[in-house]
């Protein structure tokens, strides 16, 4: 490949041509020839800039390749804000993004959040992304993750990551939310499952220069411009982690079995030309995308970011794609529906009432959903069912055992029981108690034994090396895991006269059982 020419040859070049145009008497082109002379020095400087520029470039993807491979060998924990990215350039599809933003350009790295837990798993089918905020009232967000995580199998657990993005930049604030889902959820960031990070203080613009339209105030007009841009910088973090990007809220609920559910709908789409699918019909709750379509979204979102909402900025994504001016809105409507394609019933309900717009009460409920199973009823033997635990108005033991509502009692204490004194004896087959449930999956029975107390019996010496007695009599047969306790019974345990559940240590939460099944063998 044969380079740019040099100053020398584009000078003799030059020459050779005006030579040869006065020699012929052709004098007028003199003034063309010294013009084009001119054009290609400018172009030979151009040339040298350019080279120049990649020169610099290429350096600094050396010196980002060696930084990475120093950390990697050197690394530790001490940093409490990590950056996963392997050099603070920007990649090439988001280079325009400065234009919409121009204040980054003197904070070039204000395009990558702040890290602050996280493995950086990669290559999952699946990601959710939760932007949560300051709000004056309650928060929602620790119940929100609770039903996401109660919803997946051990399975979807790894192939797939939630991202809660925190939108402030109060440094003790995001601290403080940082270190409460932790607490909370240490075995799922751990795993990589949970990443949790924060925007860059320079990442928003200046708010106090952005004009209100649409008759809203300037609060709501910053509330809805920073929103877009939060929006925006979790997507260009999520898009090279999966597949598919999920966009949820911190206010919402998840129905039973919503991984698969998603996963089934989106690989069953007869054509590749959708460009999302809706999971709830609130605003921008459980809309999924194509991750590799995700820098052109966002690049439409930053270019209006500070005129219209969001929702808004997405549906006239559909109308610039597809909507021919021409025709009239019905043939618009119907090209749209190619392009937003509905699932039903609802995978997800909004359950705030407190917005995260000051001051604002939204009462949303999405009537896709349908009503939301609380209990499950079975039918158990005759039983007298007392507790320790102080029960909470209406939800009483009785109920959960009969099949009629749920148990909800405040948080337990070690020592705190359930007792089930049976009627008369039971040859007991199977046993299950489920605590949580989809509107409280986070108040579930954390080491919590279960036992059974067995009537006096021959064989009963046979089983009593297998299992813990406890001094009163019982034999623990098995435990609470993730908020479930079930199992099957010895069958050299006979004539069961009660099953009793033991609260080991004291518990945070709130208590609630949701489900509980005596099976007797017939």
């Amino acid at each position: 490949m044969t380079g740019a020419p040099t100053r020398h040859e584009v000078s003799l070049l030059i020459l050779g041509v005006y030579v040869f145009a006065s020699g012929n008497g052709v004098d007028e082109y003199q003034k063309d020839f010294l013009e084009l002379r001119q054009r290609l020095l400018a172009a030979e400087r151009e040339n040298q800039k350019k080279s120049h520029y990649l020169n610099n470039v290429l350096e600094d993807i050396k010196k980002a390749l060696s930084d990475r491979r120093n950390n990697s060998n050197n690394h530790t924990d001490d940093s409490r804000w990590k950056d996963f990215n392997f050099t603070t350039k920007v990649p090439m599809q988001f280079v325009n993004l400065y234009y919409y933003l121009p204040h980054l350009l003197e904070h070039e790295d204000s395009l990558h959040p702040n890290i602050l837990f996280g493995q950086g798993r990669a290559g999952v089918s699946l990601v959710m992304g939760i932007p949560t905020v300051k709000r004056e009232k309650k928060s929602y967000l620790m119940d929100t993750l609770n039903s996401l995580f109660y919803e997946l199998s051990e399975k979807e657990k790894k192939d797939c990551v939630v991202i809660v993005f925190i939108a402030e930049v109060d440094t003790q604030y995001v601290n403080a939310i940082a270190d409460s889902i932790k607490e909370r959820f240490p075995n799922e960031i751990q795993s990589g499952l949970l990443e949790v990070i924060s925007p860059p203080v320079s990442y928003y613009p200046d708010f106090s220069t952005i004009k209100e339209t649409f008759g809203d105030s300037r609060e709501r007009v910053r509330w809805r411009t920073k929103q877009n841009l939060d929006y925006s910088l979790l997507m260009l973090y999520a898009q090279p982690k999966g597949v598919f990007y999920v966009q949820l809220e911190d206010d919402i609920v998840a129905k039973p079995q919503y991984f698969q559910s998603i996963k089934t709908f989106a690989l069953q789409q007869p054509s590749d030309e959708w460009l999302f699918l809706e999971f709830s019909q609130l605003g921008f709750i459980g809309k999924l995308f194509k991750s590799k379509d995700l820098p052109l979204i966002v690049e439409f979102f930053l270019m209006f970011y500070k005129d219209k909402p969001i929702d808004w900025l997405l549906d006239h994504i559909l109308w610039v794609k597809v909507c021919n001016p021409e025709k009239d809105a019905k043939h618009c409507d119907r090209q749209k529906a190619n392009l937003r394609i509905r699932y039903r019933p609802s995978l997800f309900q909004h359950m705030g009432t407190h917005s995260s717009l000051s001051g604002k009460i939204q009462n949303l409920k999405d009537k896709d959903f349908g009503k939301q199973v609380l209990h499950k009823a079975h039918p158990n033997p005759p039983a007298k069912v007392s507790t320790s635990m102080k029960e909470y108005q209406q939800y009483t033991l009785e109920k959960v055992y009969r099949g009629e509502d749920c148990f909800w009692a405040f948080a337990p204490v070690a020592g705190d029981y359930i007792l089930i004194s049976l009627s008369e004896p039971i040859n007991m087959e199977k046993y299950l108690f489920r605590s949580g449930n989809i509107e409280h999956p986070g108040d579930k029975l954390f080491n919590t034994t279960v036992e059974v107390l067995p009537a006096q019996s021959s064989k009963l010496k046979d089983v009593l090396g297998k299992y813990e007695k406890t001094e009163d009599g019982f034999l623990r047969i098995g435990a609470f895991v993730n908020g479930l306790a079930e199992g099957s019974v010895d069958p050299l345990i006979w004539n069961v006269l009660a099953i009793r559940l033991t609260i080991l240590t004291e518990s945070p939460v709130w208590a609630l059982i949701s489900e509980v099944f005596i099976k007797v063998k017939s």
